[in-house]
């Protein structure tokens, strides 16, 4: 099956396309000026989003109904204007239930659109959270990254506040933060203050959701009610970023750890891509084709996957696919500007 990577960078988005996913064909950039923090193509219709920022021009987004060619900007996207707090940066697109599209940003906020990305509306439950006091700004600002749907359930996970958890479709928001650790807070496991990098909920088993965290890699197989840590049985290190998930298999999961919050490249300066097949009761490498001595660091929203591929692209540049299961890894790009995110859609 023939596949698009939406890739987001800090000069402009590339989009790259293969009919065999072994050569690759690479557009772009297309939104040049603009550093693309998320981009994802709707599988309801077709339109490419993209959360974009600029240092003059401010945090908004561009939808795109014809693969990239013309592009539309969301001109009204803020926060109150009698508030103290402005919106710094937008942070990623997801599609919800029918219609809906929903958007995360710094300062931990959330928004919705209902007419396909032209206009959001703040989500006030959210905002005005009771906890958000309690809240700070991760090393990347105070990002809302992660928002998933699954079985009339909505999550998001934002830095460092923790996730939360919606049944009413964001009408209201309860953290789910039990037994994950902040280690870096006097208080080593609060209500809230945790510092989530990635956050996943299986597609077929949507009780089941997986987390990279600051401290740790965690799964829990309540909806959020608790969670278990994973990463003492085979990753080199506890830290990391990026999370992908098999959406065939619950039990299959991939991480690439990072050295440490102090040293932002690999562990032991191997680009190690790890993939857990047994729930995350043990890891290894899955790291064939990838070079054995790499400083490089993949962000949170780095790695994906699909039915057929798994993916990541890297701070210095490179693109790197593998099938299923991540037997063999293949460079699809490479020097292109710092990859932000990547994403996989049929083209």
């Amino acid at each position: 099956m023939a596949v698009l990577l939406p890739v987001g960078t800090r000069k402009g988005l590339f989009l790259l396309r293969s009919d065999d996913r072994k050569t690759w064909d690479v557009e772009g950039p297309l939104l040049e000026g603009w550093s693309v923090f998320h981009a994802m193509v709707d599988p309801r219709d077709g339109t490419l989003h993209a959360a974009t920022n600029n240092p003059f021009y401010g945090a908004t987004v561009h939808r795109s109904p014809d693969g990239g060619k013309t592009w539309e900007r969301a001109e009204e996207l803020g926060l109150p204007e009698d508030g103290e707090l402005k919106l710094n940066a937008t942070w990623h697109i997801e599609p919800g239930r029918d219609s809906e599209l929903w958007l995360g940003g710094d300062p931990g906020v959330l928004f919705r659109s209902d007419d396909g990305g032209r206009t959001w509306q703040l989500n006030e439950a959210l905002f005005g959270h009771p906890t958000r006091e309690r809240w700070q700004p991760g090393a990347g600002g105070m990002c809302t990254h992660s928002i998933q749907l699954a079985d009339g359930v909505m999550y998001v996970a934002i830095s460092a506040a923790g996730a939360f958890r919606s049944e009413d479709g964001g009408g209201s928001w309860t953290p789910i933060n039990k037994n994950v650790a902040a280690e870096f807070m006097p208080d080593p496991y609060p209500e809230v203050g945790q510092c989530v990098h990635k956050l996943l909920v299986h597609p077929q088993r949507p009780e089941r959701i997986w987390q990279q965290n600051h401290c740790g890699v965690y799964r829990s197989d309540d909806r959020g009610d608790t969670w278990e840590r994973l990463d003492g049985n085979g990753l080199p290190t506890s830290f990391g970023f990026p999370l992908a998930l098999d959406p065939q298999d619950p039990d299959v999961a991939y991480v690439i750890p990072e050295q440490s919050q102090e040293h932002h490249y690999t562990a032991d300066g191997r680009l190690g891509v790890y993939r857990t097949s047994d729930g995350g009761s043990s890891w290894e490498l899955a790291s064939s084709g990838l070079p054995q001595r790499a400083w490089v660091a993949v962000l949170r929203e780095g790695l994906t996957y699909d039915d057929e591929g798994i993916y990541f692209g890297t701070q210095s540049g490179s693109v790197w696919t593998a099938p299923r299961g991540g037997a063999q890894w293949t460079e699809a790009a490479r020097d292109l500007p710092p990859i932000l995110s990547v994403e996989a859609a049929a083209a």
